[in-house]
């Protein structure tokens, strides 16, 4: 009995010790292989899930949190569920977005309002509710596009390389503006990915990109930068 109270006790002071993160679209693809990596890496993870549940996957350091970026009121949940049990983040990963649009070239009203809803505005106003939420020192990162950088711009995808394109420049103005809290801002390309959205003949590998943005969430000293998982480094927009 004793033995097993001192184990609860030594397991709760390094629960307390881990670097807290919250990872959006943790339920699939990148967000799920992420989680996996940061909780075998010793983080104490918040996955945000839009059914509240990841199939498969329990620890002790990862908590499930029910959540739609775009959807205002349910940011809001989210945000009061961090509030509730006080919860100070070191990193923030924003992962969830989609691609509805990879295939075509001539926009559309329905598919520039879903990229955008989920793309820029749900994750700005994800992030502004969860800034409070951050420890002086801690990073923000933004999965974006190396398609949405200006010199990378062809006729393809416009919803979402614009979409992403204002998130890169969301990224950049609020790295200024947390400046004065230590607070570093990444977006990064993770690569062109064996997911759903890529496809199975991406060149990268779900494991191969996951341990890049890891790379750069952990070790990257800049800030308001682009980086690339391919090249493993900052490079300019």
């Amino acid at each position: 009995m004793l033995q097993q109270m001192v184990f609860q006790i030594i397991k709760k002071n390094m629960m307390n010790n881990s670097k807290k993160i919250l990872v959006t679209g943790a339920s699939n693809g990148i967000g799920l292989a992420l989680t996996k990596k940061l909780l075998v890496e010793g983080m104490e993870v918040f996955a945000v899930t839009r059914s509240g549940e990841i199939l498969g996957l329990t620890d002790a350091r990862l908590t499930v949190i029910k959540g739609d970026i775009s959807n205002e009121a349910s940011i809001r949940e989210v945000a009061e569920a961090l509030e509730k049990h006080s919860v100070k983040l070191d990193y923030l990963v924003n992962n969830a977005g989609v691609g509805v649009d990879l295939g075509d070239e001539i926009p559309t009203a329905e598919l520039m309002r879903i990229s955008f809803d989920t793309n820029s505005i749900g994750t700005v106003l994800f992030t502004e509710a969860m800034i409070p939420h951050l420890t002086d020192g801690s990073h923000i990162v933004f999965l974006s596009t190396a398609m949405a950088l200006l010199r990378n711009v062809g006729p393809s995808a416009p919803a979402y390389r614009m979409s992403k394109a204002a998130l890169n420049v969301y990224a950049v103005m609020l790295s200024h503006r947390l400046a004065a809290h230590n607070i570093k801002v990444t977006p990064l390309h993770p690569g062109w990915v064996q997911t759903r959205m890529g496809g199975e003949t991406a060149p990268v590998t779900i494991e191969d990109s996951v341990n890049g943005i890891y790379k750069a969430i952990t070790e990257n000293t800049e800030t308001g930068k682009f980086w690339n998982v391919d090249i493993a480094a900052t490079e300019e927009y």
